[in-house]
């Protein structure tokens, strides 16, 4: 299945080659193309311009705010280092056209060959009520500019899909499947773009996966303490006496200490000497 352009029932796309709209004159790729950001519009407003055509980006309601802030989290937390993540931020596509993506990635720093900074690897957009007209619009300009991936995320439909130049149209991706990139630090779970619980979940593996030191002393505090319990429970079982001391003499022993203490206890059946 493709989305193109939506058909009268709204509660599904389908292919449609007549509804297709024209592709968008002035592309990039003839001539020489703008920096990335040469603006045409004044930045921090509402204004982008599209093939010339000057628009406004409306704030959003709940159900696009909300999903903008999930899709914006897990770019952060994914992308690799080397790489960064950013919202809302103006790309001058061709001459008549520079507008902002949802959430981007690219290299950090500037682009040696252009002194502008990098341009974008990878897009994702919210969409909730935008034509798709203007979506395919967009595409078709960011992917002629150079932009590698680009990705949708359709709110209401709760589906993720990407973009095929080849094909002029958003191919869905299975929900149990992943996003892998380059610059990703590890797959993206496409149910993390739609669901809290998931995204969550998504962001600790990543986490786990740096070995980030909050979360690494948690897990030897956890391990610590697990070992403290198991020579508690030993000490019960074997009716070895386990005095205030010894408990405070516990509680200040690292994992190693902990485990040498528990085998000599095992072995000699009292409290170590």
């Amino acid at each position: 299945m493709t989305l193109r352009m939506p058909s009268k029932n709204p509660a599904a796309f389908h292919q449609a080659p007549e509804a297709t709209p024209p592709a968008p004159q002035n592309l990039p790729g003839h001539g020489e193309l703008p920096r990335v950001d040469e603006r045409l519009v004044e930045p921090e407003t509402r204004a982008e311009i599209i093939g010339g055509r000057r628009v406004l980006a409306a704030p959003a309601n709940p159900p696009h705010g909300d999903a903008h802030c999930q899709v914006d989290g897990e770019a952060l937390f994914h992308v690799r280092p080397g790489y960064v993540a950013s919202t809302d931020m103006l790309t001058r596509t061709d001459d008549g056209s520079d507008f902002a993506t949802d959430t981007s990635i690219r290299k950090e720093g500037n682009d040696p060959a252009t002194g502008a900074r990098y341009l974008e690897e990878v897009v994702f957009e919210v969409v909730h009520k935008q034509p798709l007209r203007d979506l395919i619009d967009r595409a078709e300009r960011l992917t002629a500019r150079g932009i590698r991936r680009m990705f949708a995320v359709f709110v209401q439909r709760r589906v993720v899909a990407e973009w095929s130049p080849a094909e002029r149209a958003f191919r869905p991706l299975p929900i149990d499947t992943e996003i892998e990139d380059a610059c990703l630090i590890r797959p993206l779970p496409v149910r993390a773009l739609l669901d809290r619980a998931e995204g969550r979940n998504a962001v600790a593996r990543v986490l786990l996966d740096e070995k980030n030191p909050v979360l690494a002393e948690a897990q030897r505090e956890a391990f610590r303490s697990g070992l403290r319990k198991a020579v508690e429970r030993l000490c019960e079982a074997l009716q070895v006496e386990l005095t205030g001391e010894r408990r405070a003499a516990l509680a200040r022993l690292d994992a190693a200490a902990l485990e040498e203490i528990a085998a000599r206890i095992a072995a000699e059946r009292r409290w170590p000497s």
